[in-house]
């Protein structure tokens, strides 16, 4: 279940920075921290 959240939330934050509105809100650090917690994932696997 915390997968399927994890996975909402990053698709709206992608969607969302791709659509332009995390830079209209200066929020672009959102994907940097999505990219961190996905780091460990990736060493792990």
């Amino acid at each position: 279940m915390w997968f399927i959240l994890y996975y909402v939330i990053a698709i709206t934050v992608l969607i969302l920075h791709y659509s332009g509105h995390l830079s209209r809100y200066n929020l672009d650090w959102l994907v940097y921290v999505l990219a961190v917690t996905v780091f460990p994932a990736v060493l792990y696997l």
